[in-house]
């Protein structure tokens, strides 16, 4: 396996294989024919992949697995092609200023009524005038932002079939159980009776994607209306997760000793845009504790 220069966390894929995975990413504007929308914070996949290849590979799973894992980590964002930031970020800051659930399975609990894989058009029915009302009209294009979390698993599927032929020109062996993990965070009841390694790599994927989206600047701006990435407003969302029983103790702990080896600092310094204060790395190393 080629690694990159980078001491920790490294990058599996090789240097001519990042780019060809990248550019999956990338979508036809659905308005202006023959341009393309560039895919959305690809640092964002790369980050992610390195993590979750550090603690899978902590956690003991073989070195062809976690290359191959890898993959799927640095595709996870797969069914979010063709985001408008603009867009995307103005009808889930809308939704969570009300309060209103932006996941399938928190969508649910409050919506038990809902036909499973259908939230999206129940998401349409229930808020569509009231966001239209606000200036956000429901065109087709704005209708693909909300399938982007509410409906992600259709999306999801609708572009690794597109893209699968491609994977497979680049020699890469695509397995069912990728598209599994990929899909954990919004859909934990999907890996309900999973192998054990597959559940557990797709918790790996879920704590590392959620430790580095709550530290990344660019995600906090767009996604998330946040002015600032703290350490502290990471691993309380961890942590709940934890709880709800989202992710395991052996992965949250895995994750910390990692975190406090300093395994991830020039990740998260990255993700951040700057670098740690003396307080705060002294916290990374405690994190353990």
């Amino acid at each position: 396996m080629k690694r990159t220069a980078h001491a920790h966390a490294p990058l599996l894929v090789s240097r001519a294989l990042l780019p060809r995975l990248m550019r999956l990413y990338d979508y036809p504007h659905p308005a202006h024919p023959g341009r393309v929308i560039r895919g959305y914070d690809r640092p964002h996949a790369v980050r992610t992949a390195r993590m979750c290849a550090a603690v899978a590979g902590a956690l003991g799973h073989g070195a062809k697995r976690v290359h191959q894992y890898q993959i799927a980590c640095l595709l996870h964002d797969l069914g979010r092609a063709g985001l408008d930031r603009r867009l995307f970020g103005k009808i889930w800051s809308w939704a969570k200023e009300r309060g209103i659930p932006t996941r399938p399975r928190e969508w649910r609990a409050i919506h038990p009524e809902t036909i499973y894989g259908r939230e999206t058009e129940a998401f349409l029915r229930q808020y569509r005038n009231e966001l239209e009302a606000d200036g956000i009209a429901m065109t087709p294009w704005a209708k693909e932002q909300i399938e982007m979390r509410l409906g992600y698993s259709r999306r999801l599927a609708r572009r690794l079939r597109m893209v699968r032929p491609a994977i497979g020109k680049m020699g890469v062996t695509w397995a069912p159980w990728m598209q599994h993990v990929m899909l954990y965070y919004y859909y934990p009841e999907k890996l309900a009776s999973a192998t054990p390694w597959v559940k557990q790599l797709a918790e790996i994927l879920v704590a590392c994607e959620q430790f580095e989206a709550y530290s990344n600047q660019r995600r906090g701006r767009d996604y998330y209306v946040r002015k600032n990435e703290t350490l502290i407003d990471a691993f309380a969302y961890l942590e709940e997760l934890q709880q709800e029983g989202v992710l395991s103790d052996v992965v949250m702990g895995t994750l910390r000793r990692l975190t406090a080896q300093g395994e991830f600092d020039a990740i998260l310094e990255e993700a951040r845009g700057r670098a740690f204060s003396q307080e705060e790395r002294q916290a990374l190393r405690a994190m353990e504790s």
